[in-house]
């Protein structure tokens, strides 16, 4: 039971967020940032079609695509979001919370895509084009920034027959900034420390990270191209946090040890993508 209100909480968090940003940043500025909510600020420019219906509608029609291609759970997730979304625009006042079209915009995006995110880290969506690329991501493992880049492109095309050049711009724009933000929620961060170490003194090293940081390490068999002979190797994953204990530690036993580091925005694995106690 504690687990669905928190998942409830979130969505609907999100929810608010999306109406706040379509009613108060996006819309205001005729900025149709693609999805159903774009569409639905669109038509109700061009045929004075009130928002919230547009987006009964259109969720109608994505409920069906979500229970045939995505399953019950999504589409009992999906139906929470897209129940919630109109009503919630419907209340929410239309409102132009900051004058500058630019900020505005900027912000608003910025909230919609980790908004987004926050329906999709709990497999469920507002609706609208936000299904479709919970599809792409299933069956083509697409990413779903990349995939509501590519739905939304259809949607902020109309904005040219609609509203002026200068909208358009503003909803491309306006889309790159919202998969930014939700490729960062998703990739950036959780981002590791992946860190290769030679060192003549890599067991007192690797005893040490063991110990003072708490991580496990691999040792890699090695061979140098210039003198031929085997050195061994350390591998650590780490959080940012512990990098800088890392380096200390090194630098304590081997002030002239060889350190790669790169930066992985992924990590599973026993520590990483749960306790260090669970099965």
């Amino acid at each position: 039971m504690k687990f669905w209100i928190k998942k409830l909480a979130y969505i609907v968090l999100a929810i608010v967020l999306i109406s706040v940003c379509v009613n108060m940043f996006l819309g205001p500025h005729y900025i149709a940032a693609g999805g159903l909510t774009g569409l639905a600020i669109i038509l109700e420019e061009w045929l004075n079609v009130s928002r919230s219906v547009v987006i009964y509608i259109g969720n109608g029609i994505v409920l069906v695509l979500t229970f045939i291609f995505l399953g019950r759970e999504i589409f009992f997730n999906t139906v929470i979001g897209a129940s919630l979304l109109p009503m919630v625009i419907s209340i929410v006042p239309k409102y132009m919370l900051i004058s500058d079209r630019m900020l505005s915009m900027v912000i608003g995006s910025a909230v919609f895509g980790i908004a987004v995110s926050i329906l999709y880290h709990n497999n469920a969506s507002s609706g609208g084009t936000a299904v479709p690329p919970l599809i792409l991501k299933k069956y083509l493992n697409i990413s779903p920034s990349v995939g509501l880049f590519a739905t939304d492109g259809l949607v902020v095309i109309l904005c040219l027959f609609v509203f002026d050049v200068d909208a358009f711009f503003y909803a491309i724009a306006s889309i790159f900034i919202t998969s930014a933000a939700m490729n960062y929620i998703e990739n950036g961060a959780n981002r590791k420390k992946m860190v290769y170490i030679i060192s003549r003194f890599h067991e007192s090293i690797m005893k040490d990270i063991l110990h003072e940081i708490g991580r496990g390490v691999t040792l890699i068999p090695s061979v140098g191209a210039f003198e031929q002979q085997q050195k061994p190797m350390l591998m650590v994953t780490l959080g940012k946090k512990d990098y800088q204990k890392l380096v200390t530690i090194v630098d304590t036993h081997d002030k002239e040890a060889f350190m790669i580091t790169d930066t992985v925005s992924d990590v599973h694995g026993k520590g990483f993508s749960y306790e260090s106690g669970s099965v």
